[in-house]
């Protein structure tokens, strides 16, 4: 067996499964999860409809290629101009992918070389994090850096604290922005600050952006690559970002997304897909073309959450230490006491799931960031939010009432 498999750690829900194994829930209550960031929005018709064409069309009698369709590409490429004003190669900087998780996972195995001496390469990451990018430094045989976080801008990550010698073993860094679970965005600034910090030293960005489109202020959260653009990198050196459907257009079973950047590691990356075995579905392909090609199905979407969250902060807000993201469809709460206990007591007197917020982070710099908060993904219809919210309050009311 591959021994850097040892080094995995639980996934946060295998967890927050054991948490709950002895528990029996308020049966006289509907179980309400609010822990896995799942989209349960209605799918739009346009996507269904594209991909049962395809079916009917003959779509699933060849083999899909691993570079994906020109049109499809294409389409991509219109909705980064639409989006960020960006003018990027079809043919030579944008690759479709299965989701945006196999594709964060799959592109450190590319880009990470094996170390010359003693010393494993680093993965710098945010903490607290996105699992993935743990697991894919750990099974790149790299050592995952997590880098301290500020509690006082939103837990965003404080890139100028890590260390010159950091730098110097660091290969890979993946930013997170809009982040999960808190919700910061990154500023120009601080991708001026990583871009100069890669000519410096050499390593590439991976720029996690599957929270892009679901934002509460009015202007649209900074891209990767917009960034870039704006700081005359119009080759995207050293950077690629990731995007995916899932949340964008409520397809998480879809599996679709796509990658964009540096022409020359989206040709690696390429490589290694056409062994990977990773190609999309040429089904897929059709419903991911109607679903990037359309906007008001995302704009009616993210409408939604701005009306569910403006309903839920207030009321989450009047018994817990909580305010509205800059983006996402995360809640980031600080909780008295235990994150495990509060999460675990909440579920067998009012049927709710929150997840632990410790699950979601590593002890580093002489605490785990995500102690005392707890991650409640806001990601089902509001009248079913808001009944896990009016439980919350209740629970946390008599929490606070007992000796």
């Amino acid at each position: 067996m591959n021994p850097h498999l040892s080094l995995l750690q639980a996934y946060p829900f295998e967890r927050l499964r054991r948490l709950f194994a002895t528990i029996t829930p308020n049966p006289d209550l509907r179980p309400i999860s609010l822990g896995i960031g799942e989209p349960r929005h209605a799918t739009p018709a346009l996507i269904q409809q594209a991909y049962c064409d395809a079916i009917m069309g003959g779509g699933l009698a060849s083999y899909p290629a691993t570079l994906g369709e020109l049109p499809l590409r294409q389409a991509i490429a219109h909705w980064l101009q639409r989006r960020y004003s960006l003018s990027v190669n079809a043919a030579t900087q944008i690759l479709p992918v299965n989701g945006s998780r196999e594709a964060l996972f799959a592109f450190a195995q590319t880009v990470l070389a094996p170390s010359q001496d003693q010393a494993r390469p680093l993965v710098v990451c945010p903490n607290p994090f996105y699992q993935i990018y743990e697991g894919a430094a750990l099974l790149s045989g790299a050592e995952p850096y997590f880098v301290a976080s500020n509690p006082q801008r939103n837990f965003a990550s404080d890139w100028a604290s890590v260390p010159d010698t950091v730098w110097a073993r660091t290969q890979l860094l993946f930013v997170c922005s809009p982040g999960n679970p808190a919700g910061a965005v990154m500023p120009l600034s601080e991708w001026k600050l990583l871009f100069d910090l890669s000519d410096r030293y050499g390593f590439v960005i991976a720029s996690d952006e599957c929270y892009s489109e679901i934002y509460f202020r009015d202007e649209p959260p900074l891209g990767g690559l917009e960034a870039a653009a704006k700081l005359g990198r119009s080759d995207f050196k050293n950077l690629v970002s990731f995007t995916s459907l899932s949340k964008r257009s409520n397809v998480p079973g879809m599996r679709s997304g796509f990658c964009a950047g540096d022409a020359a590691l989206i040709q690696q990356f390429l490589l290694y897909r056409t062994y990977h075995g990773s190609a999309m579905s040429p089904v897929v392909q059709s419903a991911s073309i109607a679903a990037w090609n359309d906007e008001a199905h995302v704009e009616e979407n993210r409408a939604l959450y701005r009306q569910k969250f403006a309903q839920i902060t207030p009321l989450l807000a009047t018994v817990l230490d909580v305010a509205l993201p800059d983006a996402g469809f995360y809640l980031w709460a600080a909780v008295k006491g235990s994150d495990e206990d509060f999460a675990r007591d909440l579920y067998a007197a009012y049927n709710v799931t929150v997840l632990p917020g410790s699950y979601l982070a590593r002890e580093g710099h002489g605490h785990n960031p995500g102690a005392g908060r707890i991650r409640m993904a806001l990601v089902a219809q509001t009248d079913e939010c808001l009944e896990a919210a009016q439980r919350i309050v209740a629970f946390v009311q008599a929490r606070n009432q007992s000796p």
